[in-house]
């Protein structure tokens, strides 16, 4: 097997993998804890590729020759998947996957202002269709739209926000390391947070739709405990098959078949919550998938890759 054939089949998998953990997010909406579901995937995370790491001959190292952007990068990490994970309680699966697959195009725009990358005009085409595809799916009129799908674009920016970073950081942070202060700076705020919650939590008085983010963590409900270790062991998975299969295979090759994930969302969402996107939504969903994956066609053409790619999911 070619490298780039076993890099789609690791994405193929993984991504499997991510659907199946956004399921379980999205069922623990209702007694979980999303800032404990956040640490305690970071400690399993974090668990994980330290095992990871010794089975494969790799250092273990959480140094970073940027601490202030590490520390940084963490935050947007951390913020940007609470935005998604709460997102998905209150959104379609497949709405809330698509706004953030617009991440590549923020990528591109992120380049431009900040890299001074040049975009042509098949780039900009491609930024202008996703943006008609975000706004099919937000309908941002005063009778449709609702700010909760400003989330999953948060998301999406924070995520290329970090990737960008990631690209200038790679010169003393490898990979791995990125890896590690993702997952164990997400396991020490999600534990702050934890603290704060129990602590402050009585007097804040959540309202039933943010009672998902401050409610305290749920430890004698043994389905939601199961839940939460599963989510924690699928993600991590899913991450190291996603980073292995961009380590061993073209980028440009391989970045489309995440949007398979947007398929999956798709399926999922109707035979499990009986969601049905309207035709609007439809149509922006296409928009911002064929949007995302032209631009990565565009990169492999022009060997000029705006960021360096390790994946959507990390």
């Amino acid at each position: 097997m070619s490298d780039d054939r076993r890099g789609i089949l690791f994405i193929l998998i993984g991504m499997s993998l991510f659907s199946v953990q956004d399921i379980l997010v999205r069922s623990l909406s209702d007694v979980g804890s999303l800032i404990q579901i956040m640490t305690v995937r970071g400690l399993f995370g974090g668990i994980i590729l330290i095992g990871f790491l010794k089975f494969t001959g790799r250092p273990v190292s959480i140094k970073s020759g940027y601490p202030m952007l590490a520390f940084i990068r963490i935050c947007l990490f951390f913020s940007g998947f609470l935005c998604f994970y709460f997102a998905l309680s209150e959104m379609a699966l497949a709405e809330v996957t698509s706004l953030f697959f617009f991440s590549p195009i923020f990528v591109t725009l992120i380049s431009k202002f900040f890299f001074k990358n040049e975009i042509g005009i098949h780039r900009l085409g491609a930024v202008l269709a996703g943006f008609v595809g975000v706004l099919l799916i937000v309908k941002p009129s005063p009778s449709q739209f609702e700010q909760i799908a400003l989330l999953p674009l948060l998301s999406a920016f924070s995520y290329a926000v970090s990737m960008m970073m990631a690209k200038f950081t790679r010169d003393r942070d490898t990979v791995w390391e990125q890896m590690m202060h993702m997952y164990w700076g997400s396991f020490a705020l999600g534990a702050v947070a934890s603290v704060g919650i129990a602590l402050f939590g009585g007097e804040i008085g959540p309202s039933k739709s943010l009672a998902y983010l401050l409610r305290p963590w749920v430890i004698s409900d043994m389905n939601a405990v199961l839940t939460l270790g599963a989510i924690s062991v699928i993600g991590s998975a899913g991450m190291l098959l996603l980073t292995s299969a961009y380590r061993v295979a073209n980028p440009s090759a391989i970045a489309p078949f995440e949007y398979v994930l947007l398929v999956m969302a798709i399926i999922n969402g109707y035979w499990l919550f009986a969601e049905i996107p309207d035709l609007y939504s439809v149509i922006g969903m296409a928009l911002i998938a064929c949007s995302g994956i032209y631009i990565f066609f565009r990169e492999g053409i022009r060997k000029t890759p705006v960021a360096v790619k390790t994946s959507l999911r990390t």
